[in-house]
């Protein structure tokens, strides 16, 4: 059993909060944003801090296009070797989070109808 780890919400995270309340606001299912927060701070959240390697590393993927190669290649030179990109899926959600040793930061949140993925 893995120890708690402390979990620090990005700014970005936060934006992308906002942009999925925006989202569901303008195609009229507001009403799903509360059950989202609920989920993600009484579930998500406390599964990733108490087993932060529960979501799977993004960056073992099968690459198949220039375009992607690269950009992993600029996220790998940025990050340590000791941290680890991971992503989880939840509901209709994918949250992608950075994990070391003893923190993680939430990095990204998009609903699966959202049409880009910015982290």
């Amino acid at each position: 059993m893995s120890a708690n780890v402390e979990i620090h919400i990005t700014n970005n995270f936060e934006r992308n909060l906002d942009e999925i309340e925006e989202f569901m606001n303008l195609n009229d299912c507001a009403y799903l944003f509360m059950p989202l927060l609920d989920e993600l701070f009484a579930t998500v959240i406390p599964n990733i801090e108490r087993f932060p390697d529960i979501g799977v590393n993004f960056l073992d993927r099968n690459i198949n296009s220039v375009e992607v190669i690269n950009r992993i290649e600029k996220i790998q030179n940025v990050i340590k070797a000791n941290k680890v990109i991971r992503e989880y899926l939840f509901s209709d959600y994918l949250l992608l989070y950075l994990h070391d040793d003893n923190q993680v930061y939430l990095l990204s949140i998009r609903h699966h109808r959202q049409l880009k993925y910015d982290t």
